[in-house]
């Protein structure tokens, strides 16, 4: 078996296709159990967020089931697959688990570094785990994707440093006031910047936003994504006297807010400062505001140096966390090369565990005269020498199965040893991820709080994967993942 994922994003598909394949939280149950009903899905999860719809699925065949899954999103979503087969990218096996690690840790983000794609993944983890949809490989992935991302939050800066001009923008602000919790903001303008803006206030605690666009239209769209209010954008002098900070970025040929506006607005807004963020060229704000008393502003100048600043720095922290994801990646393989021989080793196990039961009870038959401490060091002597006859076999199968040759151990243990899989169950216990602090660093290559990582900054964008039929991106194979779920 083999892990894929089938998505579009921020950076293939523009959100007008983004916003056909979005589901609610309502739909995604009945979505997911669809989904794990097709045809070669044996665990499934499904991403849905604004910038992104990925369908992440261990399958039987790579091929037939990216076919499948195509076919589930027409189905589902009631979109002919020739609409959107150019807008999907199709990630498998090593590939996959590297763009699910980046997505957790933030390098795959619109905002890179945010934080709350990593909240989404685990929703959408603990969704599908609590549905049944996921087994033994998802269940072992998504906790050490999700563990991975908090690592790399906690330990680095990566999400500290602003290298776009909106988030800039949001960044002086956060400076300003901490959070955004309790203020009232406006956004003036509501194309592509005023979007990010909007994005990055919401994520630092915003929920008070008054969007002021030329366009009604296009206001109440982006007021509605964040649950903002929309106003004209002659409108928007009226409310300076009720908001905390004003962010514009508009393509207005003059000033949108002038100086007498806002001294006029000051008037009555009792000694309280007004923050106005200009991310406008030419300047939306009239420069003659900065002499307006309890008005601070500022400009983009102001804010491109804070982006310059901090470019080499998210550039190394990048770095850092690639290196990271491909130990984890290496980590996920080898144990991902175990799974065919794990079903073998219970099977061994339980298997010597039941002739030690059954000459145990034979022998202390024959000794009636033993107490309780002579039977229980019996019972001891007996598990120690079980387990040490078959220490040797089951290290030398590891050994095998991470050499590439599982498949092959597993089949001619099974034969040698004559062992009965069929009553043992592949899926084992599956890894539970249930609450904030079960988020552990429990994987293999997790490092501890000494990585040197803080205070290092800007890494490198995914890149755009080859597409055939539909955007396959070729990835470097993890060991087939055969007998990993039933």
């Amino acid at each position: 078996m083999q892990i894929v994922v089938v998505g579009l994003n921020y950076r293939t598909a523009p959100v007008e296709v983004r916003e056909r394949f979005a589901l609610s939280e309502t739909d995604l149950p009945q979505a997911l159990a669809a989904f794990r009903a097709s045809a070669g899905i044996r665990e499934g999860v499904i991403l849905s967020t604004c910038n992104r719809t990925e369908l992440y699925a261990v399958v039987d065949r790579p091929t037939l089931c990216g076919y499948e899954i195509r076919a589930f999103m027409e189905r589902w979503f009631g979109i002919p697959r020739r609409e959107f087969n150019h807008y999907l990218y199709i990630y498998e096996d090593g590939q996959a688990v590297s763009h699910l690690f980046r997505v957790t840790c933030g390098l795959d983000a619109m905002v890179p570094g945010e934080t709350q794609v990593l909240g989404q993944v685990r929703d959408a983890f603990l969704l599908a785990q609590r549905t049944g949809a996921t087994g033994k490989v998802f269940n072992r992935l998504f906790k050490q994707a999700v563990t991975l991302g908090k690592r790399v939050h906690h330990e680095t800066a990566i999400g500290e440093n602003a290298v776009s001009v909106s988030y800039a923008a949001v960044e002086l602000g956060r400076r300003i006031f901490g959070r955004f919790d309790g203020k009232r903001v406006m956004l003036i303008g509501a194309g592509r910047m005023g979007e990010l803006a909007a994005r990055h206030l919401f994520a630092n605690g915003a929920r008070d936003i008054v969007v002021a666009n030329r366009t009604p239209e296009r206001a109440r769209e982006l007021a509605r994504l964040f649950g903002g209010q929309a106003v004209r954008l002659d409108e928007a002098r009226t409310h300076l006297a009720s908001v905390d900070i004003v962010i514009s970025g508009t393509n207005a040929p003059g000033h949108v807010l002038t100086a007498s506006e806002v001294r006029e607005a000051m008037a009555g807004r009792k000694d309280k400062p007004l923050f106005l963020i200009d991310i406008a060229v030419p300047r939306d704000i009239d420069p003659a505001c900065r002499a307006v008393p309890g008005v601070f502003l500022y400009d983009i100048d102001d804010l491109q140096g804070v982006v310059e600043n901090n470019l080499e720095k998210r550039r190394q922290i990048g770095e850092a966390v690639e290196k990271a994801i491909e130990e984890e990646r290496e980590a996920f393989a080898r144990w991902a090369a175990t799974l065919p021989i794990q079903p073998v080793i219970r099977a061994l196990q339980e298997k010597a565990e039941a002739v030690r039961e059954a000459t145990l009870e034979s022998l202390l038959r024959k000794l009636p005269d033993l107490d309780e401490r002579q039977r229980k060091k019996i019972d001891k002597l007996t598990r120690s020498m079980v387990r040490q006859l078959i220490r040797a076999p089951i290290l030398r199968l590891k050994e095998l199965a991470k050499a590439g040759r599982g498949e092959e151990a597993a089949r001619f243990a099974e034969m040698l040893l004559d062992l009965d899989l069929v009553s043992v169950s592949a899926e084992g216990k599956p890894e539970v991820l249930t609450a904030p602090g079960a988020l552990k660093a429990e994987t293999g290559a997790s490092k501890d709080g000494k990585t040197g990582w803080r205070g290092t900054a800007a890494f490198g964008r995914h890149e755009k994967p080859d597409r055939t039929d539909g955007g396959a991106g070729v990835a470097e194979a993890l060991p087939r993942l055969a007998g990993a779920a039933r």
